[in-house]
């Protein structure tokens, strides 16, 4: 095979590892990016809970002072009975009583029903804020393991990338800026395999006379249709003839 293609090879595998390097440092941060989120989604149930019970608190200061209100009204209004002169003045005060003790009832009704919703709010945050605390724990624990995961994968792509430098000092500068052109406009993949006189990069089918010199590997070849740079892989089977 020609020398610059195998190097050319050999250079698009070292690519493909650092990827899979800056791959699995993105996968090991959104990790703890994720538990962040987790924790934040909680907080932010966290405030919505309380900011109902402080609304259902104010609603209660609300219902007492009606509540207060209406039995004031009935101490009044008894009072006045005593000094009525009137059938009707009578009916009319007594209508009014009937009405405030109505309202304390109902006022008694929604105090409880309150205190009920506050209660479950109150404790729905308590369980939040236990899930939150759990997690925070886990959460630094895990951050610990993911930099130093991350650690070492970077010690690994550091080491990875000086053989890459070494290599791409080997190839002549214009071909070597080709590659790196195909390696960011290809999604990683300047240099791919042919199988069945197929480019593996774009799986389209590249003309039998091409892959004849694919196969032969005398000279650099260009798949037509997606440009990346070609080599030919023996099939298993051919392999295993051989």
């Amino acid at each position: 095979m020609n020398e610059e293609i195998s190097k050319l090879i050999a250079l698009q595998e070292i690519d493909t590892e650092i990827a899979g390097f800056d791959k699995q440092i993105s996968e090991k941060q959104q990790e703890i990016t994720d538990r962040q989120q987790s924790i934040a989604d909680k907080q932010e149930q966290i405030n919505q809970c309380r900011e109902k019970v402080s609304a259902l608190e104010q609603r209660q200061r609300e219902v007492k002072a009606e509540h207060e209100d209406a039995a004031a009204r009935i101490k009044d209004r008894q009072n006045k009975m005593m000094q009525v002169q009137t059938s009707r003045e009578h009916q009319a005060l007594l209508k009014e009583i009937e009405d405030a003790k109505r309202l304390i009832k109902e006022s008694q009704e929604q105090l409880t029903l309150i205190m009920e919703q506050a209660e479950q709010l109150e404790n729905q945050a308590a369980e939040l804020e236990n899930l939150c605390k759990g997690e925070e724990e886990l959460l630094a624990e895990e951050t610990t393991k993911v930099n130093n995961a991350v650690k070492k994968i970077t010690t690994r792509k550091k080491s990875v990338a000086k053989k890459r430098e070494k290599l791409a000092a080997e190839l002549s500068p214009s071909l070597l800026k080709r590659y790196n052109l195909l390696l960011s406009k290809r999604h990683g993949m300047a240099v791919v395999a042919t199988r069945d006189g197929v480019c593996q990069g774009c799986f389209m089918a590249i003309p039998p006379q091409q892959f004849n010199e694919v196969r032969k590997g005398d000279k650099m070849s260009i798949c037509p249709t997606c440009h990346r740079i070609l080599y030919f892989q023996e099939e298993e089977s051919e392999t295993a003839d051989a």
